[in-house]
């Protein structure tokens, strides 16, 4: 059961309506996600606008959605799993890579989102090193620790309010 309600459109306050639309807009709905997060309009523009700027970093749409579900899954976000499953499917990831970017051991970006995510940070200079070997430059390395920051927002937020999950669990 749901501990923080997602708000509806009328129910959201006056600041966070136009954000609620847009994301509306965007996406043909208002994700249950960004319906709790509207409670604080204040943490809902502070995640779009991270959001939108993470858009435009060195990661591939690809890149972005493994970094999100390792995240997550390391975070247990169910919620977050499955919208980033559907998310990643929409960016040619195919089942098994979903599954394998969950786990982090699809690729260097992976491996890293996890690493990064079960340490809070404190990487080993042997994970760090795995990471470029894997290819990752100092470039996406920042990309990815940005990456998992955003996720660990909405994992905790959806974690604490048992938020509905309303995207398909497989990404289907």
């Amino acid at each position: 059961m749901t501990r923080i309600a997602a708000l509806t459109l009328d129910q959201a306050p006056t600041a966070a309506r136009t954000a609620l639309q847009g994301v509306e807009k965007g996406l043909g709905f208002v994700p249950n996600a960004f319906a709790t997060l509207a409670h604080s309009p204040a943490a809902l523009g502070g995640y779009l606008a991270l959001s939108q700027a993470l858009n435009k970093n060195s990661l591939s749409p690809a890149e972005r959605e493994v970094a999100a579900l390792a995240a997550s899954a390391v975070n247990g976000c169910d919620y977050c799993i499955a919208a980033h499953s559907f998310f990643g499917g929409n960016v040619g990831l195919e089942a098994d890579a979903l599954l394998a970017a969950r786990a982090g051991t699809l690729d260097g970006v992976a491996a890293f989102a996890r690493a990064v995510t079960l340490t809070r940070g404190q990487v080993s200079d042997a994970q760090l090193a795995a990471a470029r070997e894997a290819g990752l430059d100092d470039v996406k390395i920042v990309d990815i620790i940005a990456q998992v920051s955003l996720l660990t927002l909405t994992n905790y937020l959806n974690n604490v309010a048992m938020t509905e999950i309303d995207f398909p669990p497989n990404g289907n």
